[in-house]
């Protein structure tokens, strides 16, 4: 039985280095381009492996050269793919990712695929991995109706849930009273709450306005500025960790692998959000976002 469940995305992400981000009409002349598995929910379910927990992954892809990609990293990383739908009718989806080597910035184009068709119906029979995990994480890359449903579920089996809210758009009061942790980043923090967010007073601002929706713990991560977290008795601000970022793909999903994690093996909130922060910050540290995802060994040495 695995310990966390992940229900999301894979993609291969197709990334391009460069001196910037080239703007509408211009072209410029990267140095490093690097295709790897990509996908919030699928860098979130190695992020949880790499660290050592046991993890499932629900989605689907299509039988395309992308989706051998994807079952090959899912194996590489042991993570249980038997809950993996694949149709040959469809696409593995694709991501293209152009990096400003400089900064480790980036603007993501993100073509969804196979995962966009999931219903409801697929889902169900999957839904039991749920009932039996610790944690029930999730994004906002799969059709919201099957989103809410496997939350329902998770919450109704006393599994922890987790929603990432990427990327932001509407949802539902339901969403908010089936969350337990809700980890935006701060622009899409600013989407759910019209506060924007240039540093920690506005955080808590915008965390309480979450409380207020109905979400239990909200954990604003901030980028190079850390990170906000209350649950409306207890707040905690952490720095970002210090090293030099050469890519931030991938780094919101390894912060969320390790929140989970850290969770799954009950570590107090304030241990679980420092783990989380490192496994964040080493992640930026290399180029691609599930190839960039550290290992246990890697946290430990800090």
């Amino acid at each position: 039985m695995s310990d966390i469940s992940v229900l999301g995305i894979f993609v291969a992400d197709i990334s391009f280095s460069g001196p910037k981000i080239p703007s509408v009409g211009e072209t410029i002349l990267g140095n490093k381009y690097n295709v790897g598995p990509g996908g919030k929910g699928c860098n979130q379910a190695i992020a949880i492996a790499r660290l050592g927990g046991k993890v499932n992954f629900i989605s689907k892809i299509g039988k395309d050269s992308y989706g051998e990609l994807a079952l090959n990293t899912l194996k590489k990383n042991n993570i249980n793919i038997e809950n993996i739908i694949q149709d040959e009718k469809l696409q593995t989806g694709v991501a293209g990712i152009l990096v400003d080597q400089n900064s480790g910035k980036n603007a993501i184009n993100v073509i969804v695929g196979a995962p966009s068709s999931l219903t409801i119906n697929e889902i169900d029979k999957q839904i039991n991995l749920i009932k039996s995990s610790k944690i029930f994480l999730t994004q906002l890359e799969v059709p919201k109706d099957v989103t809410l449903r496997c939350l329902k579920i998770a919450k109704e089996n006393g599994c922890v849930t987790i929603l990432n809210p990427a990327p932001a758009s509407e949802i539902s009061k339901e969403f908010y009273n089936n969350i337990d942790f809700f980890t935006p980043n701060e622009t899409e923090a600013e989407f759910y709450t019209g506060i924007k967010i240039t540093n920690e007073q506005e955080a808590k601002q915008a965390a309480n306005k979450l409380l207020n929706l109905g979400i239990k713990k909200a954990i604003i991560t901030l980028g190079e500025k850390g990170l906000f977290y209350t649950d409306g008795k207890e707040e905690i601000y952490l720095k970002a960790s210090s090293v030099k970022a050469i890519d931030t793909t991938g780094a919101g999903d390894a912060f969320n692998g390790g929140l989970a994690y850290g969770l799954s093996i009950e570590k107090p909130i304030k241990e679980c959000l420092e783990l989380a922060n490192k496994v964040a910050g080493i992640s930026t540290t290399k180029l691609g976002a599930g190839d960039a995802m550290p290992y246990l060994k890697a946290i430990t040495n800090i």
